[in-house]
């Protein structure tokens, strides 16, 4: 629904209105807007008037909150005065339920506050490809939310990309064929670069990360050293559970080595032999991805992405099956946190 312009009013002189006998709607709390005027993704919602507490507004509209999130993918909500993550936690709970652990990770993050966690810790001067959240995983979050703390001096953007954009445009030979075989993703643990089994599987335990890639179909071996290796088979495109529309959900151009920066695929390949890489990925029957099957799927990606500045106390709500994200460099300090919820 979109709002027309018009002078900004107080909660006071609304209730006035009201005594008088007009009607005034949840939804003209608030003006509701598309960010750019290029992009239908992310839908900006503002405070129409004066006063608006967000959680309060958010506690009578959670169909309306949910139906502009399934039809935009995203929403960026700014203006609100949110304070302190104690009331972005509430807002979570308010919109999507009891917040969730961050399990079967991929990404170095620092729990800030309860099950709020820093976005990621990657360095500042490197990028994040594009993904929805554990689309390599047997179960993800629904939504995820993003809190701006501390807007980066320069960069630091959550560059965001509509999934089923994403699906529409992949070329159909390309897209049928990771239709019918699915994505392989292999990783390996204990090798002196990236995350740690231990990290990854919130335990030191090995009989427990054996009991949960029992549970999520997760094949693994144990090499020397306390090594480990994992294979997993999954989707590459899925049915959203609300929409019924099929999008593009797998980290198969995220995890593939030749998406990473050129200096540090360079550093990789002359480390490890293939087998033994961080993460890597292939079709679901073991065989390579092509090249030019990557370099097509970065493309699409770039073409569909979707870039906005962050403003302090910025709220952005995604749709992870709808929506992937990703992270831009940056130069400064920067603090945006992120909570998870609904899962499937």
């Amino acid at each position: 629904m979109i709002i027309p312009q018009s002078p900004k009013l107080t909660l006071n002189q609304l209730r006035s209105v009201k005594r008088q006998g007009v009607n005034i709607s949840q939804a003209e709390l608030i003006k509701a807007t598309p960010l750019l005027t290029d992009s239908f993704l992310p839908l900006l919602i503002q405070p129409a008037v004066d006063g608006i507490n967000l959680i309060s507004w958010a506690t009578s509209n959670r169909e309306l909150i949910e139906s502009y999130l399934l039809k935009h993918g995203g929403i960026l909500f700014r203006n609100f005065q949110l304070l302190d993550l104690v009331e972005f936690e509430k807002l979570i709970q308010t919109v999507s339920g009891k917040l969730l652990e961050y399990v079967d990770r991929s990404s170095p993050r620092s729990a800030v506050q309860g099950k709020i966690y820093t976005s990621t810790d990657y360095p500042a001067d490197q990028s994040i490809f594009l993904h929805s959240e554990n689309s390599y995983a047997a179960s993800w979050p629904l939504k995820i939310f993003f809190h701006c703390v501390t807007p980066a001096q320069q960069g630091g953007e959550t560059p965001i990309a509509d999934t089923r954009r994403l699906l529409q445009q992949i070329n159909p030979k390309m897209r049928d064929r990771f239709i019918e075989k699915g994505v392989m993703y292999v990783r390996n643990f204990g090798d002196g670069f990236g995350l740690s089994w231990q990290t990854v599987f919130q335990t030191t335990n090995p009989s427990e990360v054996e009991e949960f890639c029992y549970q999520n179909g997760i094949e693994f071996e144990w090499k020397q050293g306390n090594r480990l290796r994992t294979r997993s088979r999954r989707q590459a495109v899925a049915i959203h559970p609300k929409t019924g529309e099929p999008v593009w959900f797998n980290h198969a151009a995220f995890f593939h080595i030749s998406t990473l920066a050129a200096d540090i695929r360079n550093a990789l390949l002359a480390e490890f032999a293939e087998a033994d890489l961080p993460h890597n990925t292939y079709y679901g029957d073991g065989s390579p991805i092509e090249s030019g099957v990557l370099e097509a799927i970065r493309a699409v990606y770039k073409q569909e992405t979707v870039i906005f500045s962050w403003q302090a106390g910025d709220i952005l709500m995604l749709d992870n099956m709808l929506t992937a994200h990703g992270r831009m460099p940056f130069v400064g300090t920067r603090k945006v946190v992120v909570g998870m919820s609904e899962k499937l």
